[in-house]
């Protein structure tokens, strides 16, 4: 079999995880994030700020945890996709498959970890402007997001068949 999207899916993986928790451990420990009050925040561009949010939910706040069955049941959900995409990818030999997978493997583990050591999650990146406001993410939340647009890819992208 071949070994190569494997590779790209572990790689992605990997990537999406250090990425995640470099920029979390730089921003809570070396900028001092983690002492700032809720929403405070400090200008980057004029359309981007970093700011300190706590999240108890998943992905740009949804389905935010109350109390600690929720938050264990965030866990518990969280592990179970990344198991089943961790078997996706290992089974798969599509290469937008497997980066897909990996990115959000990735990121569920980088959010999974924040979850498991501070019992909810660390989001810093703010853009806004235009009259347009996003929410606050991290880089976790950015794999998984790049992880379901390859999936969305994948479904929409024409098949080899349909060149012959």
């Amino acid at each position: 079999m071949n070994t190569m999207p494997r590779m790209l899916g572990l790689s992605a993986a990997l990537l999406a995880f250090v990425a995640d928790q470099g920029s979390k451990l730089a921003l809570l420990y070396g900028a001092g994030f983690r002492h700032m009050g809720p929403g405070e925040s400090v200008p980057v561009l004029p359309f981007f700020n970093l700011v300190m949010v706590w999240n108890p939910g998943i992905s740009y706040g949804l389905f935010p945890a109350s109390g600690a069955l929720g938050t264990w049941l965030l866990e518990a959900a969280t592990l179970g996709v990344i198991l089943f995409l961790g078997w996706w990818m290992w089974k798969s030999r599509d290469s937008v498959v497997v980066l897909g997978c990996g990115l959000i493997i990735g990121g569920g583990v980088g959010n999974l970890l924040d979850r498991l050591l501070y019992g909810r999650v660390a989001d810093f990146f703010h853009f806004y402007g235009f009259g347009y406001d996003w929410y606050v993410f991290n880089i976790a939340d950015l794999a998984v997001t790049l992880g379901a647009v390859a999936f969305i890819y994948d479904v929409l992208k024409p098949s080899e068949s349909s060149h012959a």
